[in-house]
């Protein structure tokens, strides 16, 4: 990634770049590359397209090759492509939609989509995939709703992750732990972290080595959690669907943790912005959580004893759920619209282009490209491949829709407020009461 951990992204071990010709594009903040394409024969003359996504230079390389293939498939199309770091791309993104365009097509984080449907950035595709311009008929019918608002398709994924735990097997099988299973609990998880605790292990800097991050601060892991009882995040647009006996319950569980020393320190946890600076990256814990597609990131900075653990259950049912790492969106002020929506067709359908682009945002939502490029893929990459599939049957629940534009503030004013649980400022419940006040102020404002 590293990203932030809203979302399944790049590989976290790999740096992230800004592709870097430069083309005036208006507010544009990063660099664009564009592409030249023959003139006859194609359905479309003298049509160019912008193309935006973030992603680090193996995404920007592979992505790169499947626009020109799509030129060359449309002869007169040009597609101009800019890339970014995801912090860079969101600035711009906002900064494109304020002055009344963003790109033809444009890559969408999960919390983007409410936000711009509703701020009327985003062309509904309904029409598209009705007339057969866009074909989602090889893909899950409940991950599509993940791209949904107020019951219109706004935007198609372009890769399908889920959730989990990096650990290493090492220290788990000196800790006297098995390996994790999709039906372990939270209860499981905690007496895990105790008895790594409990080895005495010292990290590079002689501090203890505690049993995994401190991830109380993390939205993903309390809406798995939440998932796990049956719960949900939001009930609609406008409303929280977690009360503050929920919340309290959740940090009251990894405040306790973290106190009986089995969690990283304060200071260590704060600090994991990125693979290299969580605890575990820095050798101060034995677990993370995580996405899928930042995993192999984990196993390039510390080895093969790295492995992939599912979320822990309540009493066996399993909150994670398949999230898109990342989606397809069309803009709404688009002179394009067609060839836009074959642009988008093209990069989720094409099999040479799921070939081209592997891996690399994660499972492709097309099923019979996703079972092409898993015969191809080795080491962690195909560890995950194989625990999606393994969570696939052991059974999820279906994806809830794209969460309001509300949760955008949310998630990061979730982290904040743990921060002071963690530092002793104020009790689980008196800051579970106060996050919830905010919230309420964010989605309805």
């Amino acid at each position: 990634m590293p990203e932030p951990r809203s979302g399944p992204r790049a590989h976290p071990g790999r740096r992230a770049v800004l592709t870097t010709v430069a083309a005036g594009v208006g507010a544009a903040l990063a660099g664009t590359l564009s592409g030249c394409s023959t003139a006859s024969g194609g359905t479309s003359r003298g049509v160019t397209l912008r193309f935006s996504w973030w992603g680090n230079d193996d995404r920007a390389a592979r992505t790169e090759k499947a626009v020109r293939l799509f030129e060359k498939e449309h002869p007169g199309v040009t597609v101009r492509t800019s890339n970014g770091e995801f912090g860079a791309y969101l600035q711009k993104l906002a900064t494109q939609a304020a002055g009344g365009g963003v790109p033809d097509v444009v890559q969408l984080d999960y919390r983007q989509v409410s936000q711009y449907a509703g701020g009327d950035a985003l062309l509904s595709l309904d029409d598209a995939i009705k007339r057969g311009t866009i074909d989602t008929s090889d893909m899950d019918q409940s991950f599509l709703r993940t791209g949904t608002y107020r019951g219109g398709q706004y935007a198609l994924p372009m890769g399908r992750g889920i959730t989990g735990f990096a650990y290493d097997s090492k220290i788990f099988r000196k800790a006297g732990i098995g390996t994790p299973r999709p039906g372990w609990t939270w209860q499981d998880w905690a007496e895990a972290n105790k008895k790594v605790t409990a080895l005495g292990l010292k990290s590079p800097d002689g501090r203890p080595l505690r049993g995994a991050n401190d991830g109380g601060g993390n939205e993903d892991i309390f809406e798995d959690w939440l998932r796990s009882r049956g719960g949900k995040l939001y009930k609609s647009q406008t409303e929280l669907a977690f009360t503050e006996d929920d919340l309290t319950e959740f940090w009251t569980f990894y405040d306790r943790l973290r106190k009986a020393g089995a969690l990283a320190e304060p200071r260590d946890s704060v600090q994991a912005t990125n693979t290299e600076m969580s605890p575990m990256g820095r050798h101060l814990a034995a677990s993370d959580f995580t996405w899928d597609a930042p995993f192999p990131g984990y196993v390039d900075l510390l080895g093969e004893d790295i492995h992939y653990a599912p979320v822990p259950t309540t009493d066996g049912r399993q909150g994670a759920y398949f999230k898109p790492s990342m989606l397809l969106g069309v803009g709404a002020h688009s002179a394009h619209p067609k060839e836009a929506a074959q642009l988008v067709d093209f990069l989720l359908n094409d099999h040479r282009v799921g070939d081209i682009l592997g891996f690399s945002r994660s499972t492709p939502p097309n099923r019979t490209i996703a079972a092409r490029v898993g015969r191809t893929l080795k080491g962690p990459e195909l560890e995950i491949y194989r625990y999606a599939q393994e969570m696939e049957k052991y059974g999820l629940d279906a994806p809830p829709t794209a969460p309001p534009p509300g949760d955008l503030a949310i998630q990061p004013l979730f982290t904040r407020m743990y921060e002071r649980v963690m530092y002793e400022k104020g009790t689980p419940r008196q800051t579970a009461r106060e996050l919830i006040v905010q919230a309420d102020k964010e989605l309805r404002s």
